[in-house]
């Protein structure tokens, strides 16, 4: 698959789940805390599920404009997407990540609503990413 890459980014993490990310440019900065339910103490920093659910809702808004773009839809502003990540061990073994959108499109009639779901999911770069890795689940609201 050949990607014709616009822009390209690097963010370092050092310590692990309890330590420290930051992108190249210090645009972002978190500190990083294991939730207690993977063993860890908890704490007020942020973790990677958190930070792929943020990734992927906002790509997902930016996707659903792109669709509407191509299916002549005005995506709402108000328009939310929520996005649900979760980690737990997989029976094959290792550790695996389930995914679930929500879809809050105000306005937009429930046909119109799908077309734009499904073909934001086509154009997502994270479905993308994602396709036949991880269970994906994409529910209006």
């Amino acid at each position: 698959m050949a990607v014709d890459v616009k822009y390209a980014t690097k963010a370092t993490a050092t310590g692990g789940r309890d330590g420290h990310a930051r992108s190249e440019d210090g645009a972002f900065e978190a500190k990083l805390s294991t939730p207690k339910e993977l063993g860890g103490a908890g704490g007020d920093g942020t973790n990677p599920e958190q930070l792929f659910a943020a990734g992927y809702a906002a790509c997902f808004i930016g996707a659903l404009k792109v669709a509407g773009g191509q299916l002549k839809l005005k995506v709402p502003a108000e328009t939310q997407v929520t996005a649900k990540v979760a980690i737990g061990p997989r029976s094959e073994g290792g550790f695996g990540i389930t995914a679930d959108l929500v879809v809050d499109l105000p306005g937009i009639d429930r046909a119109d609503a799908h077309k734009l779901v499904d073909t934001a999911h086509q154009i997502c770069p994270y479905s993308n990413a994602t396709r036949g890795n991880l269970d994906v689940g994409l529910t209006l609201a």
